[in-house]
Protein backbone atom coordinates (compact mmCIF):
# COMPACT_ATOMS: atom_id res chain seq x y z
CA UNK A 1 0.00 0.00 0.00
CA UNK A 2 1.32 3.47 -0.84
CA UNK A 3 2.04 6.08 1.82
CA UNK A 4 -0.85 8.19 0.56
CA UNK A 5 -3.40 5.35 0.67
CA UNK A 6 -2.21 4.15 4.06
CA UNK A 7 -2.30 7.71 5.42
CA UNK A 8 -5.85 8.10 4.12
CA UNK A 9 -6.86 4.85 5.82
CA UNK A 10 -5.34 5.91 9.14
CA UNK A 11 -7.11 9.27 8.80
CA UNK A 12 -10.44 7.55 8.06
CA UNK A 13 -9.98 5.35 11.14
CA UNK A 14 -9.35 8.43 13.30
CA UNK A 15 -5.67 7.94 14.06
CA UNK A 16 -3.74 10.84 15.53
CA UNK A 17 -0.90 11.78 13.15
CA UNK A 18 -2.09 9.47 10.33
CA UNK A 19 0.94 10.20 8.16
CA UNK A 20 3.32 9.35 11.03
CA UNK A 21 1.65 5.97 11.58
CA UNK A 22 1.68 5.24 7.83
CA UNK A 23 5.29 6.34 7.38
CA UNK A 24 6.39 4.16 10.30
CA UNK A 25 4.65 1.13 8.82
CA UNK A 26 6.26 1.59 5.42
CA UNK A 27 9.76 2.61 6.54
CA UNK A 28 10.14 0.43 9.63
CA UNK A 29 8.09 -2.58 8.53
CA UNK A 30 5.96 -2.42 11.70
CA UNK A 31 2.31 -3.37 11.26
CA UNK A 32 1.11 -0.05 12.65
CA UNK A 33 -2.35 -0.55 11.16
CA UNK A 34 -2.91 -3.68 13.26
CA UNK A 35 -1.46 -1.95 16.33
CA UNK A 36 -3.70 1.09 15.88
CA UNK A 37 -6.88 -0.89 15.18
CA UNK A 38 -6.32 -3.14 18.21
CA UNK A 39 -5.78 -0.13 20.48
CA UNK A 40 -8.76 1.72 19.00
CA UNK A 41 -10.96 -1.28 19.74
CA UNK A 42 -9.45 -1.70 23.22
CA UNK A 43 -10.16 1.94 24.08
CA UNK A 44 -13.83 1.30 23.24
CA UNK A 45 -13.91 -0.90 26.35
CA UNK A 46 -12.90 2.04 28.57
CA UNK A 47 -15.59 4.43 29.77
CA UNK A 48 -15.71 7.31 27.28
CA UNK A 49 -14.22 10.67 28.14
CA UNK A 50 -16.64 13.28 29.44
CA UNK A 51 -19.59 10.86 29.65
CA UNK A 52 -20.46 9.52 33.08
CA UNK A 53 -23.74 7.88 32.03
CA UNK A 54 -22.17 4.49 32.74
CA UNK A 55 -22.74 5.23 36.45
CA UNK A 56 -26.52 5.11 35.99
CA UNK A 57 -26.24 1.94 33.91
CA UNK A 58 -24.25 0.19 36.66
CA UNK A 59 -26.73 1.24 39.33
CA UNK A 60 -29.67 0.09 37.18
CA UNK A 61 -28.03 -3.30 36.59
CA UNK A 62 -27.46 -3.69 40.33
CA UNK A 63 -31.14 -3.04 41.03
CA UNK A 64 -32.13 -5.74 38.48
CA UNK A 65 -29.77 -8.34 39.94
CA UNK A 66 -28.40 -7.29 43.37
CA UNK A 67 -26.44 -10.53 43.78
CA UNK A 68 -25.07 -10.74 40.21
CA UNK A 69 -21.45 -10.36 39.13
CA UNK A 70 -20.31 -6.79 39.64
CA UNK A 71 -23.44 -5.82 41.59
CA UNK A 72 -21.26 -4.49 44.38
CA UNK A 73 -20.02 -1.81 41.98
CA UNK A 74 -23.48 -0.37 41.43
CA UNK A 75 -24.24 -0.46 45.15
CA UNK A 76 -20.93 1.25 45.96
CA UNK A 77 -21.65 3.94 43.38
CA UNK A 78 -25.05 4.58 44.96
CA UNK A 79 -23.46 4.92 48.41
CA UNK A 80 -20.73 7.23 47.12
CA UNK A 81 -23.22 9.50 45.37
CA UNK A 82 -25.49 9.52 48.44
CA UNK A 83 -22.48 10.56 50.52
CA UNK A 84 -21.91 13.55 48.22
CA UNK A 85 -19.28 12.25 45.80
CA UNK A 86 -19.11 14.13 42.52
CA UNK A 87 -20.10 12.09 39.42
CA UNK A 88 -17.26 13.56 37.35
CA UNK A 89 -14.73 12.69 40.06
CA UNK A 90 -15.97 9.09 40.12
CA UNK A 91 -15.78 9.06 36.33
CA UNK A 92 -12.17 10.29 36.37
CA UNK A 93 -11.13 7.69 38.94
CA UNK A 94 -12.69 4.81 37.01
CA UNK A 95 -11.39 6.01 33.66
CA UNK A 96 -7.89 6.37 35.10
CA UNK A 97 -8.01 2.87 36.56
CA UNK A 98 -9.26 1.45 33.27
CA UNK A 99 -6.46 3.21 31.38
CA UNK A 100 -3.91 1.73 33.79
CA UNK A 101 -5.40 -1.74 33.27
CA UNK A 102 -5.29 -1.32 29.49
CA UNK A 103 -1.65 -0.21 29.64
CA UNK A 104 -0.73 -3.09 31.97
CA UNK A 105 -2.54 -5.63 29.79
CA UNK A 106 -0.74 -4.37 26.68
CA UNK A 107 2.58 -4.57 28.53
CA UNK A 108 1.74 -8.09 29.70
CA UNK A 109 1.43 -9.14 26.06
CA UNK A 110 5.14 -8.34 25.69
CA UNK A 111 6.46 -9.45 29.05
CA UNK A 112 4.79 -12.06 31.28
CA UNK A 113 6.69 -10.77 34.31
CA UNK A 114 8.26 -12.99 36.93
CA UNK A 115 6.86 -16.50 36.80
CA UNK A 116 7.47 -19.56 38.93
CA UNK A 117 10.60 -21.50 37.90
CA UNK A 118 8.49 -24.37 36.54
CA UNK A 119 6.88 -22.08 33.97
CA UNK A 120 9.57 -19.43 33.55
CA UNK A 121 9.83 -20.17 29.83
CA UNK A 122 6.16 -19.33 29.23
CA UNK A 123 5.22 -16.31 27.16
CA UNK A 124 2.51 -15.12 24.82
CA UNK A 125 1.90 -12.51 22.18
CA UNK A 126 -0.77 -10.87 20.09
CA UNK A 127 -0.69 -11.91 16.44
CA UNK A 128 -2.43 -10.78 13.30
CA UNK A 129 -3.96 -13.71 11.44
CA UNK A 130 -5.54 -14.20 8.03
CA UNK A 131 -8.97 -15.69 7.32
CA UNK A 132 -7.54 -19.21 7.57
CA UNK A 133 -6.08 -18.55 11.01
CA UNK A 134 -2.47 -18.44 9.82
CA UNK A 135 -0.16 -15.97 11.56
CA UNK A 136 0.64 -12.94 9.41
CA UNK A 137 2.81 -11.29 12.03
CA UNK A 138 3.40 -10.28 15.61
CA UNK A 139 1.70 -7.14 16.91
CA UNK A 140 4.04 -5.71 19.49
CA UNK A 141 4.82 -2.65 21.54
CA UNK A 142 1.17 -1.85 22.17
CA UNK A 143 1.86 -0.32 25.58
CA UNK A 144 4.01 2.31 23.85
CA UNK A 145 0.97 3.70 22.01
CA UNK A 146 -1.80 3.41 24.60
CA UNK A 147 -1.76 7.10 25.55
CA UNK A 148 -1.28 8.25 21.97
CA UNK A 149 -4.49 6.51 20.94
CA UNK A 150 -6.66 7.80 23.80
CA UNK A 151 -9.96 8.80 22.13
CA UNK A 152 -10.22 12.30 23.61
CA UNK A 153 -6.74 13.13 22.31
CA UNK A 154 -5.66 14.34 25.76
CA UNK A 155 -3.50 11.33 26.64
CA UNK A 156 -5.53 10.92 29.85
CA UNK A 157 -4.84 14.47 30.98
CA UNK A 158 -7.74 16.32 32.62
CA UNK A 159 -10.19 18.13 30.39
CA UNK A 160 -9.70 21.89 30.28
CA UNK A 161 -11.96 23.75 32.72
CA UNK A 162 -15.37 24.61 31.33
CA UNK A 163 -16.25 28.28 31.13
CA UNK A 164 -18.81 29.42 33.73
CA UNK A 165 -22.41 28.81 32.69
CA UNK A 166 -21.63 25.80 30.44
Amino acid sequence: MTLEKLTDLFRKLGAPDPEGWARSQIREGIDQLARYVFLRQAWKQVVPPDDATWIDAWMKTTKKDPSGPGAGTGAALERLLAAGADREDLHEVVRGMQWELLFSFCYLLEDPGQLEPEIADMSWQLMRINDEGDCIGHIGGLHESVLETEPAGREMRPAPPRPPGN
